[in-house]
């Protein structure tokens, strides 16, 4: 029997995926749509404020699927830190959170999902490696689509539209000079920049994942870091004691070689 096709928006909590939600629903129809959000347990608290607020403004509810476990947790029980290059916590936190239902939409409700993303044009790349994933890791091939690649013939500034239009505050993160809001400012996927920037806005929160870096280090006595330099591991520490010698500004300068979680932006 043919599924009936249902249009998924991957709702990171960030403003590209929220605008392709609205614009998905303009499209489709409410009736027709889903708004779905995999939740780390690490997300920062203005993001779950700033999604709910979306999803009022688009008229739908918001499809939660969480793994019960932190990206700490996941990194325990694979014995393997994440880092820029190999994030198993994107994996098993939202990758394979959204195979997941989307099997469960096919068994139990005879749904086809067509993904939707917000990813622009700047990321083309990225885009191909998510259609060529989700042709080949599921049961069954699924369907993705970038409305702000293949739609909107001009970049979009979706920061200024939600603002201004929609009257809804971007998440703090943004405020704060991140360049994207995932996982309260603990993203392994970040670089140097990143956690230059983590220090600077929230050390705090720097030191509690330098903190996690060391008990994970001592507890399975590998030599591993979130952070590369040369080619090898470079702790939070030892970027944390430049940081303090040579200044955080001449970090927050240089071009970041990573991206965001394979799901979100």
């Amino acid at each position: 029997m043919k599924r009936k096709p249902v249009h998924v928006s991957m709702f990171s909590g960030g403003a590209s995926s929220a605008f392709v939600a609205y614009h998905m629903v303009q499209t489709f129809g409410k009736e027709n749509c889903i708004l779905f959000f995999t939740n780390t347990l690490w997300e920062h608290e203005d993001n779950y404020r700033f999604m709910h607020e979306v999803a009022d403004y688009i008229g739908l509810e918001i499809t939660y699927r969480t793994d019960g476990r932190t990206p700490e947790e996941v990194f325990y029980d694979y014995r393997y830190m994440g880092n820029s290059r190999l994030a198993k916590c994107s994996e098993e936190l939202k990758v394979r959170q959204t195979v997941l239902f989307i099997e469960e939409l096919r068994s139990d409700h005879g749904l086809e999902p067509i993904l939707y993303f917000g990813i622009g044009r700047h990321e083309q790349h990225r885009a191909e490696n998510l259609k060529q994933f989700y042709e080949h890791y599921p049961l069954e091939p699924v369907e993705t689509r970038f409305p702000l690649i293949t739609t909107f013939k001009e970049e979009v500034n979706v920061k200024q539209i939600i603002e201004e239009e929609w009257g809804i505050r971007l998440p703090e993160m943004y405020k704060l000079g991140f360049a994207h809001a995932n996982c309260g400012g603990r993203c392994v996927r970040g670089g140097f920049r990143h956690y230059a920037q983590l220090y600077k806005i929230w050390p705090d929160v720097y030191y509690e994942q330098e903190e996690m870096e060391e008990r994970f280090r001592q507890t399975f006595n590998k030599d591993v870091s979130i952070l590369k330099r040369n080619g090898g591991p470079f702790t939070l520490r030892q970027f944390r004691e430049l940081l303090e010698r040579e200044g955080v500004d001449k970090y927050l300068c240089q071009e970041e070689d990573t991206v965001p979680c394979v799901c979100t932006v």
